[in-house]
C-alpha cells in the first residue's frame, strides 16, 4: 500500500495538533502530579512552597497519618458497597425509565419529559429534603445513599436520546418474532446501549464515591456507617482546627519535621487516596465513555 507524501500544510497541520495535544496533557497532568508531590513532601517543608511537581523533602508520613486511622478501612468498604449497589440500581433505574420514555407513542410522553427538564433547575431545597428522608425512615440507614439517589433527570435524558437513534425496525422485528416489551428491553436494547450505560455508570459511580454530604446530614451518629470521603474530611477538619490554634503542629512521635502535618498535606493526601480507585476504574469505561457521551447528546 503506497504511503501519500505529506505536503508542508499537512506537516504543518500535524504539528499544530501535537503541540496542541501536548499543552493540554501538561495542564491536565500537573495539578494531579502537583497534588502527587505535596502528599509525598515533609508537611513544614510544603509551607516555603516552590514543591511542583517532585517532592523536595520525601516522606510516607501524610499517607501513614490517615491509613493508620482504623475508620478508614471500614469507611472505605462502606464507599465501596454504596458505589456498587448505588450504580447498579441507579443504572436499572435510568433503563427503566428511558425506554418507555423513547416510544413516541408514549402518553403524556413530552409532559413527562419536561418535567424530568424542570427537575434539572429546580429542586425541593435542603430542609424540605431532610423532612422528606425522615418521613422515609432513612435517617442512619444504609439505604440513604441509595434510594434518593436512583433518579437522575440528567441520565435517563441521555439514556433516552441514545435509545432514539435505534432503528425501529428492530422494535418491529422482535414484535412480530413474539418479544414483549422486557425480552425486547433486556435482550436486545440493553447489548445496543451498553456505551452510553457504562458512561451513565461512571457518572453515577464517580458521585456516589465522591458523595460525603448526604453522610454528614443523615447518618453521622452511625460511625458503623460512615463513608470514606466524610472520614477523610473529619481528618481534614481536626488537622485545620490544630492549625489554627498553632502555626504547625505534631501528631504522633514528637521529633523531627516528619512527624507534622498541615491541612495543606493533609487535603493533598486526601485527594490522592479518594482519586486512585476511580483512576484504576476509568481506563476500562474509556472508549464507551467517548462513544456513549457523544451519541447520547445527539438529541438532547
Amino acid at each position: 500500500m503506497l504511503m501519500r507524501k505529506k505536503s508542508l500544510e499537512d506537516i504543518i497541520f500535524d504539528t499544530v495538533i501535537y503541540v496542541s495535544l501536548i499543552f493540554v496533557m501538561l495542564i491536565t497532568l500537573y495539578p494531579f502530579l502537583n497534588l502527587l508531590a505535596i502528599s509525598f513532601n515533609d508537611a513544614v517543608d510544603s509551607i516555603r512552597g516552590g514543591v511542583y511537581i517532585f517532592p523536595r523533602k520525601f516522606t510516607t508520613y501524610n499517607y501513614r497519618v490517615i491509613l493508620t486511622d482504623h475508620n478508614i478501612y471500614m469507611a472505605a468498604f462502606i464507599s465501596i458497597l454504596r458505589t456498587v449497589i448505588g450504580t447498579f440500581l441507579g443504572l436499572l433505574t435510568t433503563l427503566l425509565i428511558a425506554y418507555p420514555l423513547s416510544h413516541k407513542d408514549l402518553l403524556f410522553r413530552k409532559q413527562i419529559s419536561a418535567f424530568f427538564v424542570f427537575t434539572m433547575y429546580f429542586s425541593g431545597g435542603l430542609i424540605p429534603s431532610y423532612f422528606l428522608i425522615k418521613s422515609l425512615n432513612l435517617i442512619n440507614s444504609f439505604w440513604v445513599y441509595i434510594i434518593p439517589n436512583l433518579f437522575s433527570a440528567f441520565n435517563v435524558i441521555v439514556l433516552r436520546s441514545y435509545i432514539e437513534t435505534l432503528p425501529t425496525s428492530i422494535y418491529e422485528s422482535a414484535k412480530i418474532d413474539g418479544a414483549g416489551d422486557y425480552r425486547i428491553l433486556f435482550k436486545i436494547i440493553l447489548p445496543l446501549t451498553l456505551p452510553a450505560l457504562a458512561t451513565i455508570a461512571l457518572f453515577i459511580g464517580v458521585w456516589q464515591w465522591n458523595s460525603w454530604f448526604d453522610t454528614f446530614l443523615y447518618t453521622s451518629q452511625r460511625q458503623e456507617i460512615s463513608t470514606l470521603q466524610y472520614e477523610l474530611q473529619k481528618v481534614l477538619q481536626a488537622a485545620s482546627k490544630q492549625m489554627s490554634q498553632n502555626a504547625d503542629f505534631s501528631m504522633g512521635q514528637s521529633g523531627g519535621a516528619s512527624n507534622t502535618i498541615t491541612p495543606n498535606s493533609i487535603r493533598a493526601t486526601m485527594a490522592i487516596v479518594a482519586t486512585v480507585p476511580i483512576l484504576i476504574v476509568y481506563p476500562f469505561l474509556q472508549r464507551y465513555f467517548i462513544t456513549g457521551l457523544t451519541l447520547g447528546g445527539v438529541k438532547g
